[in-house]
């Protein structure tokens, strides 16, 4: 969780452009931060605070992010609760209809 106090908060806009420059020279887009923030990369999503109307995050938390990113990898079933149980939920309903 983004603390305002102790943390460095930046727009999204802003913290693109802190990241270090890609392919070609040129930084993520604003619009990866986002979906970076409402969807996630392989089930790590950006932390973002509402300051107003404006969605920030903060250079901690982009640490934070790419830190579990760089993660070693645990088995799906251990890092996605709800879909296992989906799974399990979907495999008892084709049971019970007989496929």
């Amino acid at each position: 969780m983004i603390d305002i106090s102790t943390e460095t908060v930046l727009t999204l806009t802003e913290a693109a452009k802190r990241l270090p420059q890609r392919r070609r020279g040129s930084r993520p887009h604003v619009a990866t931060m986002y979906r970076w923030a409402q969807r996630g990369v392989k089930g790590v999503r950006l932390e973002t605070i509402q300051v107003g109307g404006t969605c920030c995050t903060s250079l901690e938390a982009l640490q934070r992010f790419f830190d579990a990113l760089s993660e070693p990898r645990t088995p799906a079933s251990n890092k996605h609760p709800d879909r296992q149980r989906e799974i399990e939920a979907a495999e008892r309903d084709c049971e019970r209809a007989g496929i």
